[in-house]
């Protein structure tokens, strides 16, 4: 795979959503199917060669985890799981409040999107400081699920996010 393609696709947008923000801007690379063909594959064949237990759910962060989650979970054989900022989803929810690299905020998944002892992926396409992915973590962990691994597309490394999860990370694209 040619992450250099990959990583041209991706654009910086400085000072959004807030000064000082450097937004890795995602949205370019979905108007090159091949390279989310790539993307797909990459992600997937890292899953089959690297991981020896059955993914049960892929669970993808709000909003762009939606993008890469269900086509990962496809390819898988898995159940695609969404975690939402709250008031998003219908039916009964759990909640966890999660501190991000600009503020709090509260995610939600609804309360069957997970049966306990499956083993689950957790997908994003970004990490900063970690702390969107933990509270997804934490999400899973409440309703009984085991997290296998977290993969994300870019990992913004000078941030140290992954110090704050309690599972193994794999990013594409480190930044």
């Amino acid at each position: 795979m040619d992450i250099q393609r990959i990583n041209s696709l991706i654009r910086d947008i400085p000072d959004f959503p807030k000064k000082g923000i450097l937004f890795k801007d995602i949205f370019p690379l979905f108007q090159d199917p091949i390279a989310v063909e790539m993307v797909i594959t990459h992600i997937v064949n890292h899953i089959n060669t690297t991981i020896d237990k059955k993914v049960d759910v892929v669970v993808g962060l709000d909003a762009r985890g939606f993008l890469f989650g269900p086509l990962v979970a496809m390819r898988l054989g898995a159940a695609f799981a969404p975690v939402r900022k709250a008031g998003k989803l219908p039916g009964a929810v759990t909640q966890v409040s999660y501190e991000k690299e600009y503020g709090t905020d509260i995610f939600e998944m609804q309360q069957d999107a997970i049966k306990a002892g499956q083993n689950v992926i957790i997908i994003d396409d970004l990490i900063a400081t970690g702390g969107s992915a933990a509270g997804a973590q934490e999400l899973v962990q409440k309703l009984g699920g085991h997290v296998l691994e977290f993969i994300f597309l870019v990992e913004l490394e000078f941030l140290n996010g992954k110090s704050v999860l309690k599972a193994p990370i794999y990013s594409m694209i480190k930044a």
